[in-house]
């Protein structure tokens, strides 16, 4: 004969467990959200978290391929050396000044060509097709195109400043002129992208807002700058974060035009970080680099994130 304490315990035991399979079979929201979750959670975990953390890890390590010594613990000697070193900083310049020139330029092309894709064509798909032959190209591709262009025989851009009555330029041997093709070049590939986002934040706006504009006398210039400018905002902003994270990595159009040079005048740091981890197989000095730039990249959309937040 079973005590009552001993019954107490199995019914108790039977009821937890029937009460764990209704909350499987049947979850709250939170439970099911939870669920659904997991799946992405841990492909994210997979695919970005450990190779974060595992670029981070061979930043404090000694690991060059070519010395052929096992890898060794460093501490910050890395990032020590990459203080110390001039083509670092160079690089960084480079890749910073990049950024300032190519976001506000492709910003200001792109809104330019999401107004005018905006515009009542009878067919407006055309337009819209040019706007992403650009953003479709190959960046690799694009470099090799501009490269063409700015070729100072037989390049396009040198055939027409003859034409006008210039003179020719040797684009390639000048430091200042090398960096202005790259900006050029990058500027024009990556306007259709700011284009298209732009486009699809004017497809939000009511027709209603202008139509009342219209009522009360507002001229196109006052519209655009009350209504059409704030209300873009948001797309603008998501334009923002995602162009200047891509140009903080900038590397196909450079290394394909210019290959850095002259010397290292328009290298930028994922070229240099490219150079130390495959050139010279330093893992370590290009982890650690990596590593800066990663947290360069997250500290901008930080600002960003914070600024929606302050207008918000």
């Amino acid at each position: 004969m079973a005590t009552a304490s001993e019954t107490t315990l199995v019914t108790a035991r039977n009821e937890s467990g029937t009460k764990w399979w209704t909350r499987f079979l049947d979850p709250s929201e939170r439970t099911l959200a939870m669920l659904l979750l997991l799946p992405a959670a841990l492909l994210l975990a997979l695919i970005i978290v450990y190779p974060v953390c595992r670029l981070v890890w061979t930043s404090f390590q000694n690991l060059s391929l070519t010395s052929g010594a096992p890898a060794a613990f460093a501490g910050l000697e890395n990032y020590s050396l990459m203080l110390e070193d001039p083509v670092f900083w160079e690089t960084t310049w480079n890749t910073v000044l990049i950024t300032l020139i190519t976001v506000p330029g492709a910003l200001l092309v792109g809104l330019a060509l999401a107004l005018m894709a905006n515009l009542p064509f009878k067919r407006k798909w055309p337009v819209r097709l040019s706007l992403l032959i650009p953003w479709a190209l190959p960046l690799s591709f694009a470099g090799l195109i501009f490269a063409w262009f700015f070729h100072s025989e037989y390049g396009v851009v040198n055939d027409v400043l003859g034409r006008l009555g210039f003179e020719g330029v040797i684009w390639f041997n000048s430091a200042n002129w090398a960096f202005a093709a790259i900006c050029l070049t990058i500027i024009w590939k990556t306007s259709s992208f700011m284009a298209l986002i732009i486009l699809a934040g004017l497809q939000t706006i009511p027709r209603s807002l202008y139509e009342a504009a219209d009522v009360d006398g507002a001229g196109r210039l006052r519209q655009f700058f009350e209504i059409t400018l704030p209300l873009l905002k948001p797309s603008i902003v998501v334009a923002l974060i995602f162009r200047t994270i891509t140009a903080l990595q900038t590397f196909d159009i450079p290394f394909t035009m210019t290959r850095g040079g002259p010397g290292t005048s328009t290298a930028t740091l994922a070229m240099y970080i490219h150079q130390n981890t495959v050139d010279f197989l330093d893992l370590g000095y290009g982890s650690a680099l990596a590593v800066f730039m990663f947290v360069l990249s997250m500290g901008v959309t930080a600002v960003y994130l914070r600024m929606i937040r302050a207008k918000g």
